[in-house]
């Protein structure tokens, strides 16, 4: 049974039972909770096939604060987790303090790529590529010629996300407008549908008939307020057409599910090093369903594929955020 607990209730937990079965892997959510409809829930969904296949179990832990991301790896690795799998960017700092510590437990950082230490698997996405596809559905889906793109935190892999997109609705129309608002600085921005409401509205009032969110919970606003008032949204992370079915046009699914997945079957033998998933690896898509088949022509999917096909032989190069922390498609 997939255990929730406290971190010291967890702790007390696993002091009793260390050593008595072969070491279960662990996952720490990061903030927004394992149900945020998008990434953390893409982790939880990838964990859960996993326990539903084997029959096997284990431990969890949604953070609620900054300061639990240590103490959590500490905890689990003193309990004999492994691996152990952290998710978001914000678990870098803690993994590099945690890890040397620990040589004979595997860790797994999702969305952290820039880490020097031999027993951590990181696992990043090519986003970029994914987000200039829904890009491109965004332009042939829209009647105004503006379109929106509303991110979580202002760092820059969500400026990544932000950056595929305006390049992908430019390749299908050079003249659209392109507008993107970021929700905050700070960790809360990834939970925070009311200001994804304002955001949305804000950007309708500019034109913006298809609006993509890039922001973990905080994007459940928009999506909702995008369907309440008639425009086009687009998902991230998770499949999230079902949503508001008939409201949004796709979702950007970038498959984390499938790199926790990979890491709970590997287990203790899991491989690390550095690795990234994108087109070419089905990292990264668009959600295609009966929940957004009425939205979505056939020239629509015919140029999606083509683009997909195009990025992963080489004939379409997108331009990385990264790459010179600025994107030649959109002004942040």
């Amino acid at each position: 049974m997939t255990l929730m607990k406290s971190l010291m209730g967890a702790a007390a937990a696993f002091a009793l039972t260390a050593g008595a079965a072969l070491a279960e892997p662990a996952i720490i959510f990061d903030l927004g909770g394992k149900f945020d409809k998008s990434f953390n829930e893409a982790a939880h969904n990838g964990a859960k096939r996993w326990a539903d296949q084997t029959g096997k179990s284990y431990r969890e832990i949604e953070l609620q604060s900054e300061a639990q991301r240590e103490q959590a790896l500490r905890r689990f690795a003193e309990a004999g987790a492994n691996p152990i799998i952290t998710m978001g960017f914000a678990m870098a700092d803690p993994l590099a303090a945690v890890a040397p510590d620990y040589p004979d437990t595997k860790f797994v950082a999702v969305d952290v790529s820039w880490l020097d230490a031999p027993n951590i698997r990181q696992v990043s996405f090519a986003e970029h590529e994914g987000s200039y596809l829904v890009g491109m559905m965004a332009a042939m889906a829209s009647k105004s010629g503006t379109v929106g793109f509303i991110g979580g935190m202002d760092i820059p892999l969500i400026r990544h996300f932000g950056c595929g997109y305006a390049q992908g609705a430019k390749a299908v129309n050079p003249d659209i407008n392109v507008v993107a608002n970021m929700t905050g600085t700070t960790p809360a921005a990834w939970n925070d549908p009311v200001k994804g409401s304002e955001l949305t509205k804000a950007q309708i009032s500019q034109g913006a008939d298809v609006i993509y969110a890039a922001a973990g919970g905080t994007g459940v606003g928009v999506l909702q307020t995008a369907a309440d008032e008639g425009i086009l949204s687009i998902g991230v992370d998770s499949n999230q057409n079902h949503l508001h079915p008939g409201k949004v046009l796709t979702s950007m699914l970038k498959r984390v599910d499938v790199a926790v997945y990979d890491a709970m079957k590997a287990g203790e033998d899991v491989e690390t090093g550095k690795f990234t998933m994108g087109l070419a690896q089905d990292g990264v898509g668009v959600a295609m369903d009966e929940n957004n088949a009425s939205l979505v022509s056939d020239e629509m999917k015919a140029a999606v594929e083509k683009a997909r096909r195009d990025i992963i032989d080489g004939n379409v190069t997108v331009v990385s955020y990264y790459e010179n922390d600025s994107c030649p498609a959109l002004q942040f």
